[in-house]
C-alpha cells in the first residue's frame, strides 16, 4: 500500500471495513509517518476515522485546525449527518453514520485536508451555517 496523496482525491481513501484492512492501512500510515485516514462500512452507514499518532511525534495538529475541524463534525451532529458521540480531536477524529460511501469518502477527503492545514475542501463539504436572515 502507498501513502496517500496530499491533497487525496476521494476515490483514493482506503476502505479499512474489517480487521484486516484496517490494519493495513493504519501499518501503512505509521511506515510513511503519514496521518491515517480511512472509511470504514457499518451495516448500512459508513464512519470516517482519522488517527494523527501515524504521523509521528513531530507532527501536530494546530489549534486553528483543530477548532475548525471540531466545528465543522459538530455542524454535521447537528444536521444528523454524523451519529451523536463523534470524537473530535486533537488526536483522533470519527464519525459514525455516515448515509452512504460517496458522503463518507468526502468527507474523509476533507478532514485529511484540514489535517495537512488546507482547510478549503473541509468548508466545501461542511459549509459554515448560514445566519439567519
Amino acid at each position: 500500500m502507498q501513502p496517500l496523496p496530499i491533497p487525496c482525491p476521494a476515490h483514493l481513501l482506503p476502505d479499512a471495513t474489517g480487521t484486516h484492512a484496517f490494519h493495513d492501512a493504519y501499518r501503512t500510515a505509521m511506515a510513511h509517518n503519514a496521518v491515517f485516514v480511512a472509511i470504514e462500512a457499518e451495516g448500512q452507514h459508513w464512519t470516517v476515522k482519522a488517527d494523527t499518532l501515524t504521523a509521528g511525534s513531530g507532527s501536530r495538529v494546530t489549534d486553528a485546525v483543530n477548532d475548525a475541524i471540531r466545528t465543522a463534525i459538530l455542524r454535521l451532529v447537528d444536521a444528523r449527518e454524523v451519529d451523536f458521540g463523534a470524537y473530535t480531536g486533537p488526536v483522533y477524529f470519527m464519525m459514525h453514520g455516515v448515509r452512504d460511501e460517496e458522503r463518507a469518502r468526502e468527507l474523509a477527503a476533507a478532514l485529511h485536508a484540514a489535517l495537512h492545514e488546507d482547510l478549503e475542501p473541509l468548508s466545501r463539504a461542511v459549509p459554515p451555517a448560514s445566519s439567519p436572515g
